[in-house]
């Protein structure tokens, strides 16, 4: 594929969530935005439709966008639902059982019936094959080719879809599983093959077993998706290139995410975190707490310093939600926050302690929530808004989905308020306040294992639920300051604009810091920026790119490793000293102490080269120094004028109250608010509770100012 060049910039970001498709077209200053229901068989139809939906808002033919940015849930819900591709595994003799084996330990001690995750690849279709290299990439016994050809006849009997390879030491020598990729692939040209030296070239089998059997359990999926949007976007007029958001928050190819699917399964909630560091840089502010809730699931990031916390570890399809050990780990970047199932699709009930649920599962795109005529019949988030009057069922994703009030009404009734002897607008103010609950909890875990605080913290809210529950969440949690950007609904496809193209390259090579060779880690160093540049620049052009470099270091004979950055420049026999002292650094950080005497080691060193948003350039962010408060406080006019009212529940009341409804488009800089009021735009609606102040900045966000000191809230104190 030739480098990108970009031309004048039309740009088009897609998000597929698992209830909706959110698009969004920017031109110059304009931004226009379609949202449509999923279509999981075919996730393309939504695509073109959204797509077609927002450019002709603008007045935009497909042969004029520029660019079109692309992220999608599609290998999560594939590996979570068990949908993937027909798999097997082909490791070194004696290794069939290491991804079942696992960690052997158990994340949940006292629980004897624990529950452990299925691997992808069953035990029926793990075989072996006769090969051996030890933990410095020496040779200790040749693989055995007759072998893996007999193997290739086995699997195609067998009809698998899918291959992943991973042999022992194959991240120090991958000499072994690329000879077994080419006689597999020469027998079957039609499967495809993931190897683990090239997925997730680390140590620790376990891990890298189970990244490369997920990347390729998801791979036929994911590239017959790809190629199958590709060709209807040709039809369709698009000629221009096609990026695809990745989980550590930037941007690669079509052609590296059909080879890595695997790293594109926190796309979605990683354009969210992007858009909420790039309003922070705008606005100045250090200290943030993203909140991005969608129709499946909610999903909480602390910023510091305008950077996210980040990983190189995930666990997918746990099976005990918080519980870290639950679910199978994937060795990725990503970009680290707490994900529930508490989105406007999420279902509610009652369990047999008489107690409210809500979540984890979700009713989808279909059926969806009850008050979407699709035959749901269970409550859902989006149904007890509706009750409340949060959400207007006649204008509903700005009118192109009705709503029936009637059905919620009777959802909820059936479910929650007879089993709990509740009116039915009490049972949905139940399930209101038991989901913002469970957000604010993740919200304080998150915080507590990262050892942040929230106090003093902007929340910015964004998705589609989200502003309908920003204020009482920051109630709960005593921020007294919320950012709703401009086009919040379609949040983290606004961020998909603002992403970096980038991509990383890890190697695993154990390097004492008392037998450094710079020579050899300079040598390393360079083919990895080789590979990683090549990448990038197919999808960046001309554009500077940027490396940052990493390590995993770790104490002589310790089993876990910390991230310390490292330094610019060819490393010297004077640069260990330097290193060194940024490992005890990061060490003392962590553990307020360092051991003296005792050697340091590099178990994995990590380059990323990074370019650019296209057409980042043209966003203007103030510079000056960044302020650890709240964003500067807009000039206020006078309160609008409102033209509408809708009745809104008063849970101290107990009944309904009649409050204004102002329509965002309608608001100009400096207008205020005063709660409680109700914010409609087409994509979402921001409820603006009676204990905050909202007020439009000349950026377009909406912004909520508590009226009194903050702390964390109770019910009564909420609702005064």
């Amino acid at each position: 594929m030739p480098p990108v060049t970009m031309p004048e910039s039309i740009r088009l970001a897609v998000d597929i969530g698992g209830t909706f498709t959110d698009v969004v077209l920017e031109t110059g200053e304009a931004r226009f935005s379609a949202k449509v229901l999923t279509t999981k068989a075919a996730p393309e139809d939504g695509v073109l439709e959204g797509m077609l939906r927002a450019l002709k808002l603008g007045s935009i033919e497909p042969g004029q966008v520029s660019l079109i940015v692309h992220g999608t849930t599609l290998a999560t819900n594939a590996i979570i639902e068990r949908k993937g591709a027909k798999t097997a595994l082909v490791t070194t003799q004696g290794f069939r059982d290491s991804i079942e084996m696992a960690q052997e330990n158990r994340f949940e001690q006292y629980d004897i019936f624990i529950e452990k995750p299925e691997p992808l690849v069953p035990r029926t279709l793990r075989f072996t094959v006769p090969e051996r290299v030890d933990a410095r990439g020496s040779v200790r016994l040749p693989l055995d080719e007759k072998a893996v050809e007999a193997l290739a006849d086995t699997l195609k009997e067998k009809g698998v879809e899918a291959i992943a390879v991973g042999f022992l030491h194959s991240y120090a020598n991958p000499a072994h599983e690329k000879r077994a990729g080419e006689i597999l692939a020469a027998k079957l040209p039609n499967v495809r093959i993931s190897l683990s030296s090239e997925v997730c070239p680390e140590v620790r089998e376990y891990e890298r077993f189970s990244t490369t059997c997920a990347n390729a359990y998801v791979q036929p999926l994911m590239a017959d998706y790809l190629e199958r949007l590709r060709s209807r976007m040709e039809k369709a007029g698009f000629r221009c290139p096609v990026l695809l958001m990745t989980s550590g928050g930037g941007l690669t190819t079509l052609e590296t995410a059909i080879r890595f699917p695997i790293r594109l399964v926190e796309s979605g909630p990683a354009g969210g975190v992007i858009l909420s560091t790039w309003i922070a840089e705008r606005f100045g502010i250090d200290r943030i707490l993203s909140f991005d809730m969608g129709g499946t699931t909610a999903k909480i990031c602390i910023i510091d310093d305008g950077k996210p916390m980040a990983s190189r570890s995930f666990e997918v399809d746990r099976r005990y939600r918080f519980m870290k050990g639950s679910g199978l780990p994937v060795r990725i970047p990503v970009i680290e926050m707490v994900e529930i199932g508490a989105g406007g699709g999420s279902l509610a009930g009652v369990d047999a302690m008489k107690r409210i649920t809500v979540g984890p599962e979700s009713a989808g795109s279909d059926p969806g929530p009850a008050c979407y005529k699709l035959g749901g019949t269970k409550p859902a988030v989006t149904d007890a808004n509706v009750v409340l009057g949060r959400i207007d069922p006649d204008r509903f994703a700005g009118g192109s989905i009705m709503l029936d009030a009637g059905l919620s009404r009777t959802a909820i009734d059936s479910h929650v308020g007879q089993p709990l002897e509740l009116d039915t607008t009490l049972a949905a103010f139940g399930i209101s306040e038991v989901v913002e609950e469970n957000m604010a909890n993740a919200a304080r875990v998150h915080a507590v294992e990262r050892g942040a605080e929230l106090d003093g913290r902007t929340l910015i809210a964004f998705g589609g639920g989200a502003p309908l529950h920003a204020a009482r969440l920051a109630e709960k949690l005593g921020i007294a300051d919320v950012l709703i950007p401009a086009s919040a609904g379609v949040g983290s496809a606004v961020g998909f604009l603002r992403a970096p193209i980038a991509f990383e390259v890890v190697r695993s090579r154990f390097v004492r810091l008392s037998t450094f060779d710079p020579a050899d880690v300079n040598a390393m160093f360079a083919a990895m920026e080789k590979e990683a540049t090549d990448v990038v620049k197919l999808g960046s052009g001309d554009a500077p790119i940027t490396i940052t470099r990493s390590a995993d270091m770790r104490y002589a004979g310790q089993g876990h490793e910390i991230l310390v950055p490292l330094p610019d420049g060819p490393f010297t026999a004077d640069s260990v000293a330097e290193l060194k002292r940024r490992f005890e650094a990061g060490y003392r950080a962590l553990f307020s102490r360092v051991v003296p005497a005792l050697d340091v080691e590099v178990v994995g060193w990590i380059l990323r080269a990074e370019a650019p948003a296209p057409g980042r350039a043209a966003d203007q962010v103030p510079s000056g120094p960044r302020a650890s408060g709240s964003p500067q406080e807009p000039e206020r006019a006078a309160g609008p004028r409102s033209e509408e009212v809708r009745n809104l529940f008063n849970p101290m009341l107990r009944e309904f109250a009649s409050v204004p409804v102002h329509r965002r488009s309608k608001l100009k800089p400096g207008d205020t608010i005063s709660g409680p009021a109700v914010i409609a735009e087409d994509e979402t609606t921001t409820i603006v509770t009676a204990g905050f102040t909202a007020a439009l900045d000349p950026s377009g966000a909406i912004r909520l100012t508590a009226k009194a000191a903050p702390k964390s809230a109770t019910l009564q104190e909420a609702a005064q």
